[in-house]
């Protein structure tokens, strides 16, 4: 995007400063086969013990489970994302069987792993013209009910998925954080040795 106003630190492909997580969306149907392909990019994502922990339920925007994954938003996310094109659950399975094994043990970096697949849907999406907002406000524990979500499982984030839309049809407060929103410096973020930030 021309207008983009963020600078990398460090010489990295621009794709990954041209993301980012808008609520403005403009109601365009997303077909099957373009949501799974983000879906695919998340299943390429590294994990422990190839465990692969994460999961994906979703909606599109005009299907009959399209209202049941607007009402698990809060009101606040719902208000702007019920113009996405897709909702998408990303949750995770607790447990895995090492290689070798049968047994079920506590899977310790199940949020880790799951958190890179996410990351990679984000720039699935991206490359392909699409944008996607991850959100924390929703209600899991109707989620869970509502989504028949067994026990074993964490629940995350719900994503939107969409094409940008108008900024005018945010709230008044929100039409002007509606731009690619800036990064700390990595040399807040990162040190070589000891913890030092």
């Amino acid at each position: 995007m021309s207008a983009n106003p963020r600078i990398a630190d460090y010489a990295i492909n621009e794709q990954f400063i041209n993301r980012w997580s808008p609520r403005a969306f403009s109601a365009e149907p997303i077909s099957q086969e373009t949501l799974l392909s983000f879906l695919e990019a998340a299943r390429w994502a590294p994990s422990a013990y190839n465990s692969q922990p994460w999961r994906f339920l979703y909606a599109r925007r005009d299907t009959p489970s399209w209202e049941r994954y607007l009402a698990i938003l809060n009101e606040f996310n719902r208000s702007w994302a019920q113009h996405a094109s897709a909702l998408v659950l990303v949750i995770s399975k607790t447990t895995f069987a090492a290689p070798g094994s049968t047994e079920e043990k506590p899977a310790p970096s199940h949020t880790f792993d799951t958190g890179s697949a996410w990351g990679h849907m984000a720039l699935q999406a991206s490359i392909s013209g699409w944008h996607t907002h991850g959100m924390a406000g929703f209600d899991q524990a109707l989620a869970r009910s509502e989504l028949k979500i067994p026990t074993g499982y964490e629940l995350h984030a719900m994503i939107a998925i969409g094409k940008l839309g108008d900024k005018a049809t945010l709230a008044e407060g929100l039409q002007a954080r509606e731009v690619p929103s800036p990064r700390r410096p990595l040399s807040e973020l990162a040190a070589e040795g000891e913890f030092s930030l």
